[in-house]
Protein backbone atom coordinates (compact mmCIF):
# COMPACT_ATOMS: atom_id res chain seq x y z
CA UNK A 1 0.00 0.00 0.00
CA UNK A 2 2.87 2.39 0.69
CA UNK A 3 3.77 2.21 -3.00
CA UNK A 4 0.55 4.06 -3.89
CA UNK A 5 2.57 7.27 -3.75
CA UNK A 6 4.46 6.17 -6.87
CA UNK A 7 1.16 5.64 -8.67
CA UNK A 8 0.08 9.14 -7.65
CA UNK A 9 3.30 10.61 -9.08
CA UNK A 10 2.92 8.72 -12.37
CA UNK A 11 -0.74 9.69 -12.73
CA UNK A 12 -0.10 13.31 -11.79
CA UNK A 13 2.70 13.72 -14.33
CA UNK A 14 0.67 11.99 -17.04
CA UNK A 15 -2.21 14.39 -16.37
CA UNK A 16 0.28 17.29 -16.31
CA UNK A 17 -0.66 18.59 -12.89
CA UNK A 18 1.68 20.98 -11.08
CA UNK A 19 4.80 19.00 -10.02
CA UNK A 20 4.89 20.39 -6.47
CA UNK A 21 1.22 19.52 -5.97
CA UNK A 22 1.80 16.00 -7.31
CA UNK A 23 4.77 15.39 -5.00
CA UNK A 24 2.90 16.76 -1.99
CA UNK A 25 -0.10 14.51 -2.68
CA UNK A 26 2.20 11.52 -3.20
CA UNK A 27 3.85 12.18 0.16
CA UNK A 28 0.49 12.43 1.90
CA UNK A 29 -0.79 9.23 0.28
CA UNK A 30 2.39 7.35 1.19
CA UNK A 31 2.27 8.53 4.80
CA UNK A 32 -1.43 7.68 5.25
CA UNK A 33 -0.92 4.27 3.63
CA UNK A 34 1.91 3.62 6.09
CA UNK A 35 -0.48 4.19 8.99
CA UNK A 36 0.57 7.72 9.97
CA UNK A 37 -2.03 10.29 10.91
CA UNK A 38 -2.25 13.51 8.80
CA UNK A 39 -0.45 15.64 11.41
CA UNK A 40 2.45 13.16 11.57
CA UNK A 41 2.73 13.16 7.79
CA UNK A 42 2.73 16.95 7.72
CA UNK A 43 5.38 17.06 10.46
CA UNK A 44 7.59 14.60 8.55
CA UNK A 45 7.32 16.64 5.36
CA UNK A 46 8.03 19.86 7.20
CA UNK A 47 11.08 18.41 8.94
CA UNK A 48 12.53 17.05 5.68
CA UNK A 49 11.93 20.26 3.77
CA UNK A 50 13.26 22.44 6.57
CA UNK A 51 16.46 20.39 6.83
CA UNK A 52 16.97 20.63 3.06
CA UNK A 53 16.20 24.39 3.20
CA UNK A 54 14.50 24.32 -0.20
CA UNK A 55 10.90 24.98 0.76
CA UNK A 56 11.96 27.56 3.35
CA UNK A 57 13.70 29.54 0.62
CA UNK A 58 10.66 29.28 -1.66
CA UNK A 59 8.34 30.55 1.05
CA UNK A 60 10.63 33.52 1.66
CA UNK A 61 11.35 34.39 -1.99
CA UNK A 62 7.87 34.11 -3.48
CA UNK A 63 6.09 36.63 -1.18
CA UNK A 64 8.95 39.09 -1.65
CA UNK A 65 8.75 38.77 -5.43
CA UNK A 66 4.97 39.13 -5.28
CA UNK A 67 5.18 42.32 -3.22
CA UNK A 68 7.79 43.80 -5.54
CA UNK A 69 5.65 43.04 -8.59
CA UNK A 70 2.56 44.45 -6.90
CA UNK A 71 4.39 47.73 -6.37
CA UNK A 72 5.50 48.02 -9.97
CA UNK A 73 8.82 46.18 -10.25
CA UNK A 74 8.18 45.02 -13.81
CA UNK A 75 7.01 48.48 -14.90
CA UNK A 76 10.18 50.00 -13.46
CA UNK A 77 12.28 47.42 -15.28
CA UNK A 78 10.51 48.14 -18.57
CA UNK A 79 10.98 51.87 -18.08
CA UNK A 80 14.68 51.37 -17.42
CA UNK A 81 15.30 49.44 -20.63
CA UNK A 82 13.21 51.96 -22.59
CA UNK A 83 15.61 54.73 -21.59
CA UNK A 84 18.71 52.80 -22.63
CA UNK A 85 19.67 53.52 -26.21
CA UNK A 86 20.96 50.60 -28.20
CA UNK A 87 19.69 48.02 -25.72
CA UNK A 88 18.26 44.93 -27.38
CA UNK A 89 16.85 41.69 -26.04
CA UNK A 90 19.83 39.72 -27.30
CA UNK A 91 22.42 42.11 -25.86
CA UNK A 92 20.72 42.26 -22.50
CA UNK A 93 20.38 38.47 -22.28
CA UNK A 94 24.02 38.06 -23.35
CA UNK A 95 25.05 40.34 -20.48
CA UNK A 96 22.88 38.33 -18.09
CA UNK A 97 24.40 35.10 -19.42
CA UNK A 98 27.90 36.38 -18.66
CA UNK A 99 26.85 37.56 -15.19
CA UNK A 100 25.15 34.25 -14.42
CA UNK A 101 28.19 32.25 -15.48
CA UNK A 102 30.58 34.39 -13.46
CA UNK A 103 28.45 34.15 -10.32
CA UNK A 104 28.04 30.38 -10.71
CA UNK A 105 31.79 30.00 -11.29
CA UNK A 106 32.49 31.34 -7.79
CA UNK A 107 29.76 29.24 -6.18
CA UNK A 108 27.01 31.88 -6.00
CA UNK A 109 24.46 29.68 -7.75
CA UNK A 110 21.51 30.98 -5.71
CA UNK A 111 22.11 34.70 -6.28
CA UNK A 112 20.14 34.61 -9.54
CA UNK A 113 17.54 32.15 -10.78
CA UNK A 114 14.09 31.71 -12.26
CA UNK A 115 11.84 32.76 -9.35
CA UNK A 116 13.94 35.55 -7.91
CA UNK A 117 15.48 37.08 -11.06
CA UNK A 118 14.15 35.77 -14.38
CA UNK A 119 10.44 36.03 -13.59
CA UNK A 120 10.37 39.52 -12.04
CA UNK A 121 13.29 41.23 -13.84
CA UNK A 122 15.07 39.49 -16.72
CA UNK A 123 12.02 38.37 -18.69
CA UNK A 124 10.15 41.74 -18.47
CA UNK A 125 13.27 43.66 -19.49
CA UNK A 126 13.88 41.31 -22.42
CA UNK A 127 10.22 41.65 -23.46
CA UNK A 128 10.40 45.44 -23.35
CA UNK A 129 13.54 45.45 -25.48
CA UNK A 130 12.02 42.99 -27.94
CA UNK A 131 8.87 45.09 -28.24
CA UNK A 132 10.95 48.13 -29.12
CA UNK A 133 12.99 46.14 -31.63
CA UNK A 134 10.08 44.52 -33.43
CA UNK A 135 7.40 47.18 -33.00
CA UNK A 136 5.20 44.85 -30.95
CA UNK A 137 4.93 41.22 -29.92
CA UNK A 138 2.09 38.77 -30.43
CA UNK A 139 1.40 36.22 -27.63
CA UNK A 140 3.55 33.49 -29.24
CA UNK A 141 6.51 35.84 -29.67
CA UNK A 142 6.14 37.10 -26.11
CA UNK A 143 6.29 33.54 -24.82
CA UNK A 144 9.34 32.89 -27.00
CA UNK A 145 11.21 35.85 -25.48
CA UNK A 146 10.34 34.60 -22.00
CA UNK A 147 11.64 31.17 -22.97
CA UNK A 148 14.89 32.74 -24.17
CA UNK A 149 15.25 34.46 -20.78
CA UNK A 150 14.71 31.19 -18.92
CA UNK A 151 17.06 29.30 -21.24
CA UNK A 152 19.79 31.91 -20.77
CA UNK A 153 19.63 31.42 -17.02
CA UNK A 154 19.83 27.64 -17.44
CA UNK A 155 22.83 27.79 -19.77
CA UNK A 156 24.70 30.25 -17.56
CA UNK A 157 24.15 28.20 -14.41
CA UNK A 158 24.76 24.77 -15.94
CA UNK A 159 28.04 25.60 -17.64
CA UNK A 160 29.26 28.05 -15.02
CA UNK A 161 28.85 26.03 -11.84
CA UNK A 162 31.30 23.30 -12.94
CA UNK A 163 34.13 25.82 -12.66
CA UNK A 164 33.53 25.99 -8.91
CA UNK A 165 35.50 23.33 -7.03
CA UNK A 166 32.99 22.49 -4.28
CA UNK A 167 29.97 21.80 -6.47
CA UNK A 168 28.10 18.52 -6.54
CA UNK A 169 28.67 17.86 -10.24
CA UNK A 170 32.46 18.09 -9.85
CA UNK A 171 32.42 15.65 -6.94
CA UNK A 172 30.13 13.32 -8.91
CA UNK A 173 32.49 13.30 -11.89
CA UNK A 174 35.47 12.67 -9.61
CA UNK A 175 33.72 9.73 -7.95
CA UNK A 176 32.66 8.24 -11.28
CA UNK A 177 36.17 8.49 -12.74
CA UNK A 178 37.65 6.85 -9.63
CA UNK A 179 35.43 3.84 -10.23
CA UNK A 180 37.27 3.31 -13.51
CA UNK A 181 40.68 3.79 -11.96
CA UNK A 182 41.20 7.38 -13.16
CA UNK A 183 42.44 9.66 -10.41
CA UNK A 184 41.58 13.32 -10.95
CA UNK A 185 41.67 16.24 -8.59
CA UNK A 186 38.65 18.60 -8.43
CA UNK A 187 40.92 21.44 -9.53
CA UNK A 188 41.72 19.60 -12.77
CA UNK A 189 38.03 19.12 -13.54
CA UNK A 190 37.35 22.75 -12.69
CA UNK A 191 40.07 24.00 -15.04
CA UNK A 192 38.82 21.89 -17.93
CA UNK A 193 35.30 23.17 -17.36
CA UNK A 194 36.44 26.66 -18.36
CA UNK A 195 36.73 25.92 -22.14
CA UNK A 196 33.26 24.33 -22.04
CA UNK A 197 31.82 27.40 -20.32
CA UNK A 198 33.45 29.69 -22.90
CA UNK A 199 32.08 27.57 -25.76
CA UNK A 200 28.60 27.61 -24.21
CA UNK A 201 28.77 31.40 -23.88
CA UNK A 202 29.82 31.84 -27.52
CA UNK A 203 27.21 29.41 -28.87
CA UNK A 204 24.33 30.79 -26.85
CA UNK A 205 25.53 34.35 -27.49
CA UNK A 206 25.38 33.62 -31.22
CA UNK A 207 21.84 32.33 -30.83
CA UNK A 208 20.87 35.52 -29.00
CA UNK A 209 22.48 37.57 -31.80
CA UNK A 210 20.27 35.69 -34.26
CA UNK A 211 17.28 36.52 -32.06
CA UNK A 212 18.12 40.22 -32.40
CA UNK A 213 18.40 39.86 -36.17
CA UNK A 214 15.01 38.16 -36.32
CA UNK A 215 13.33 40.88 -34.26
CA UNK A 216 14.91 43.66 -36.34
CA UNK A 217 13.87 41.94 -39.57
CA UNK A 218 10.30 41.65 -38.29
CA UNK A 219 10.17 45.41 -37.66
CA UNK A 220 11.51 46.23 -41.13
CA UNK A 221 8.98 43.87 -42.71
CA UNK A 222 6.14 45.51 -40.75
CA UNK A 223 7.22 48.94 -42.00
CA UNK A 224 7.34 47.79 -45.62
Amino acid sequence: MVLLGIAVIVAGFLLRFHPLLVILCAGLVTGLAAGLDPLAVLAALGKAFNEARYVSIIWIVLPVVGLLEAYGLQERARGLIARMRGATAGRFLTFYLLLRQMLAAVGLTSVAGHPQTVRPLVAPIAEAAAERQSGGLDPAEREEVRAWAAATDNVGLFFGEDIFLAIGSILLIKGLMEQYGIELEPFQLSVWAIPTAIAAFLIHGFRLWRLDRRLARRKSEARS
